[in-house]
């Protein structure tokens, strides 16, 4: 009876442990690649490509569930002149034809989810240097793209099998271990009773105060404090502490909305390692999206907003938890935060 009482012990550290897979971002080259708490990788070419980019997205588990893209763009758009792509793709300078039977085309966006289909065009272009568009600056480096696909073979643990792109072997697709099953942050007190008059007067009179004995580079006649109902019991305050050319840090806190007022400092805390120092996060540029009932912090990598970490936080009655991290670490002016690949989300 105690070894059983021991190995049912010893299943639930490991199944514990398997909640969810370590996030995980590479650069190989001029490729990229994202893998997430769910297991679901994407993978993009970056650097100097004009706006001609290559995305490849693959869930975790033994189906075969990917997508390849190619577009053309960025934040900008093309110019409404600028000729449709697919005819005009070049392989080390030779045409590279794309089945249209298999491919969705439209001018300026290639795309495929049919898994046979990606494989037979990952192996046509691995070995090649890049692609490229006639009669345009664009080039879609291939330098790293196929050490970015054994890369997330690898995070999926499909090495050896039957549906790894890279090094495959004779083990059945459904020795390819699952995604974890995906945890939930419920939102507490939806719709909270809005702040009235008195609470707004006074929760900015006690934001004055709280900044008393604080060191803020930002001028105090620059510094803005914004309040809401975070429960019908609780709201938030966020002050501007720290300002640079295009990211703002604020000082928050979690306070009670009926006098004496009381307050708490507000920690937000990553619950990975991000490979940072400290696993806490500075509040920087937060908002607080009242439809959702989420902070929002961006900390930009430049003033394009193209590159950088974006994070989303849910109360959940005690504290802030993390549902979404987004991680773009190319600034190459492809997109903005809420298309940066994630390496956390819940439901």
């Amino acid at each position: 009876m105690r070894y059983r009482v021991i190995f049912i012990f010893l299943l639930s550290v490991i199944a514990a442990r398997l909640t969810w897979a370590a996030p995980a971002q590479q650069t190989f080259s001029d490729w990229q690649v994202t893998c997430n708490n769910q297991n679901f990788c994407v993978a993009r070419n970056s650097g100097e490509h004009h706006g001609l980019v290559m995305t490849l997205s693959r869930s975790a588990g033994a189906r075969t569930d990917a997508v390849l893209r190619i577009d053309l763009g960025g934040l900008t758009l093309p110019d409404a002149k600028e000729a449709d792509i697919a005819p005009r793709l070049l392989l080390e300078g030779k045409p590279l034809t794309l089945d249209a039977q298999n491919w969705q085309i439209s001018p300026w966006h290639l795309m495929t989810g049919d898994a046979a289909t990606i494989t037979s065009f990952l192996q046509t272009i691995q070995q090649a240097r890049a692609i490229t568009l006639s009669g345009g600056p664009q080039v879609l480096s291939l330098e790293g793209l196929k050490s970015a696909l054994l890369f997330i073979d690898s995070q999926q643990k499909r090495v050896g099998s039957e549906t790894a792109w890279i090094e495959k072997g004779d083990d059945p697709p459904l020795s390819v271990p699952p995604a974890p099953a995906l945890k939930g942050v419920a939102v507490i007190n939806p719709t909270p009773t809005p702040l009235s008059d008195e609470e707004r007067n006074d929760l900015l009179e006690y934001a004055n105060w709280r900044m008393n004995g604080f060191r803020c580079s930002l001028d105090p006649m620059r510094r803005e404090v914004r309040v809401t109902a975070l429960t019908d019991d609780k709201a938030l305050m966020m002050i501007g502490c720290e300002a640079g050319a295009y990211n703002t840090i604020d000082l928050a806190w979690i306070v009670s909305r009926k006098k004496p007022l009381t307050s708490r400092s507000l920690r937000l805390r990553l619950p990975f390692n991000s490979g940072a120092e400290s696993n806490d996060m500075e509040l920087m540029n937060a908002t607080f999206d009242e439809k959702s009932r989420e902070l929002v912090t961006l900390a930009k990598g430049r003033g394009l907003t193209d590159c950088g970490i974006q994070t989303r936080w849910r109360f959940d009655g005690q504290r802030f938890r993390l549902v979404r991290y987004a991680q773009e670490p190319s600034c190459d002016n492809w997109h903005g935060p809420d298309a940066w690949p994630t390496l956390w989300i819940t439901r």
